[in-house]
């Protein structure tokens, strides 16, 4: 019965002939048992690395779509760009299609030319609405597998969800606030940039369910749908501080920080407490500069490391069917901000 192996490759994977081989196969006396354990370790070997051969030589071309401030899609973009070539030996190249906002129609139209065109897979970050499910389903039956990332559209054929547990990502900033913010008489932001992110509503649920928990006499007050661009939050949170003299701490869920800062500085307010997302160029420097007090934090190449394998599994070039693990959420302050 044919080995599952070409004896020529046995041999040349445990340094010795392939008569040597051919007999420890076919379970023949004459051959030391070192040497039997020498060449049952070759094929073991060769299981292991049978994932890299299968891998040599495949290419894969993907779609990146995502509504999202340009500071956060230009993370994803960097995070994926570093992480291509731990790939190899398989070889997979990405298109963007990257807006700060996005018209449903236009953004449902640019998913339905990926499915008219062709693609080996989809990496979404758009809002949770019926018709975008709709649109997700239609690549589905053009055999392109979605992954959702960061903010999930979980009613539609998606294939996986990347990205942080954003209820979890929520209460923690929640337990933060209330382990930081001592003064009773003060009120929190809380800024979302879409009422039609899953995953922003999710952060703010979880949130909203530790405070009401640990310090259920805090009030909060609430913006939706601030775009999560520096300008648009400026506006909004001067509005807010005008019109609310105890708000003193800020939640922001969907970005902006700049702006948010600025309208505090302009009001000549203290913010006491500011938890933000994401570790961009401008929340760095917010930090460093003691304008934010913590940033909640995932490791996006190891979410793109998560995409890539879904695609790869989706198209059989890796086994099994492992479903991706939520990101690691990660509590970062000046004193202990990673490199780069």
């Amino acid at each position: 019965m044919p080995h599952r192996y070409p004896v020529r490759e046995i041999a040349r994977q445990a340094g010795v002939s392939e008569a040597t081989v051919d007999r420890v196969l076919h379970r023949r006396p004459g051959v030391r048992e070192g040497t039997v354990l020498q060449v049952e370790q070759a094929i073991a070997d060769l299981d292991r690395q049978r994932t890299q051969l299968r891998l040599s030589g495949r290419r894969f071309l993907i779609d990146v779509v995502m509504e999202t401030p340009r500071q956060f899609s230009g993370l994803v973009r960097d995070a994926l760009e570093q992480e291509l070539p731990g790939l190899r030996p398989a070889v997979m190249r990405a298109r963007f299609h990257l807006r700060e906002t996005w018209q449903t129609a236009d953004l449902i139209a640019a998913l339905d030319t990926i499915a008219r065109q062709g693609s080996h897979a989809v990496v979404l970050k758009a809002p949770d609405t019926p018709e975008i499910a709709a649109a997700i389903g239609r690549l589905t039956a053009a055999r392109i597998p979605v992954i959702t990332l960061v903010t999930d559209v979980p009613m539609s054929t998606r294939i996986a969800y990347v990205g942080m547990d954003n209820r979890a990502a929520g209460a923690t900033a929640a337990y933060l606030m209330c382990q930081w913010l001592r003064r009773v008489d003060v009120d929190v932001l809380v800024l979302t940039s879409s009422s039609m992110s899953r995953g922003e509503e999710e952060r703010e649920m979880g949130f909203r369910s530790v405070m009401r928990t640990h310090d259920p006499q805090r009030r909060i007050v609430e913006v939706t749908d601030s775009d999560g661009l520096d300008e648009t939050c400026a506006l909004l949170t001067a509005r807010i501080l005008d019109a609310n003299p105890d708000v003193g701490a800020v939640y922001s869920i969907g970005g902006g920080n700049r702006g948010i800062v600025s309208a505090f500085r302009d009001a000549n307010r203290t913010c006491e407490v500011f938890i933000g997302h994401d570790l961009g160029d401008a929340n760095r420097t917010l930090l460093l500069s003691g304008h934010l007090t913590a940033v909640l934090h995932h490791d996006l190449r190891a979410d793109m490391r998560q995409v890539a394998h879904s695609v790869m599994r989706y198209h059989g070039a890796l086994p099994g069917d492992q479903r991706p693990v939520a990101s690691g959420i990660h509590v970062i302050t000046p004193y202990n901000l990673p490199d780069g």
